[in-house]
């Protein structure tokens, strides 16, 4: 049996990702300090003998017992809401704790994937965002504690792949939803739908033609999968192309929900990109990957999900 970490293993995208690779058959190993985890979204693997939980912060040495054969590092806040609130803990998970982690995967000879993000890119000048664009971003501005980091953990990557031979892929994440995200994480799809539950109006920042692309978190986790198994070492966007402006997507959740409320308007925070759209040409042609689930299958799911938390 196979045996792969992952860090941030509590988390939304962590804790889905333990449930893949149990079912695909791996011993799973999470590791998470629960700063923004939750160990509720793994509590249901805590009675399989392939699973195990180490409540360690990665910026620390990290050491697992045994073999290791991959690792998938995606341990960091990853909401505004979060890394505004704990900067230095943000640039020191992408810094120190990637650090950790690759000397680890080159202790265990284990292929590593890194989870990068969509950030990279900052508040985009190009439209959609291909892997060969470099970014605009501020690295002094109040998002630049994540830009940054993720920036950061992408080099030092690339550095030990080309310097130490380390097999090493690099996911960059476009917006992902679905169960398990939490209502208070300051995004815009779970601020909205508990917003509608909770019969306040919709906070639209700045005039709302700012344009995202949620991806479900199925589709994501298989875009992850395929990209560990590949053998592409470079970052690969994983995001689903299919763009929405913030005020349309506020209409949408008004008819999912059949509330009655208004959206309103507050000034749109610093460095917020106006754009986010995944060139995902790459994942086509190397992992054979595009999105399946629709945004209005996805957001059924993600809103039920949502209305049971907030009723317990």
């Amino acid at each position: 049996m196979k045996r792969v970490l992952i860090t941030g293993g509590a988390g939304f995208l962590g804790s889905h990702l333990c449930d893949r690779f149990i079912k695909e058959g791996y011993h799973v190993i999470a590791m998470d300090n629960l700063i923004t985890g939750n160990i509720a979204n793994i509590e249901h693997l805590f009675k399989l003998g392939q699973f195990e939980f180490y409540n360690h912060d990665v910026t620390k040495f990290v050491h697992v017992a045994g073999p290791l054969d991959y690792i998938l590092h995606f341990a960091s806040p990853a909401s505004p809401i979060d890394y505004l609130k704990i900067p230095i803990q943000t640039l020191k998970v992408g810094s120190l704790g990637t650090h950790n982690i690759l000397g680890l995967a080159r202790a265990k000879k284990a292929r590593v994937l890194v989870a990068s993000t969509s950030e990279v890119y900052g508040d985009p000048q190009v439209h959609p965002q291909g892997e060969d664009y470099w970014g605009h971003v501020n690295p002094v501005g109040p998002r630049g504690c994540y830009d940054e980091a993720k920036r950061f953990q992408e080099a030092i990557t690339m550095a030990y792949h080309t310097y130490h031979g380390l097999e090493t892929r690099i996911v960059r994440i476009f917006n992902t939803y679905g169960p398990r995200m939490r209502l208070d994480d300051g995004r815009v799809l779970p601020a909205f739908i508990g917003q509608a539950l909770r019969g306040e109006d919709l906070t639209v920042f700045g005039d709302g033609s700012q344009t995202r692309s949620f991806c479900y978190v199925s589709d994501l986790v298989d875009g992850i999968y395929r990209l560990l198994l590949s053998d592409y070492p470079y970052p690969v966007n994983v995001g689903n192309p299919s763009e929405i402006t913030i005020k349309q997507f506020g209409d949408e959740i008004i008819k999912l929900t059949g509330t009655r409320q208004k959206m309103v308007h507050k000034p749109l925070p610093q460095d917020d990109p106006k754009q986010r759209q995944p060139d995902i040409t790459k994942a086509r042609e190397i992992l054979g990957w595009e999105p399946k689930i629709s945004r209005e299958e996805g957001l059924r799911i993600t809103y039920e999900f949502f209305k049971k938390q907030l009723g317990q």
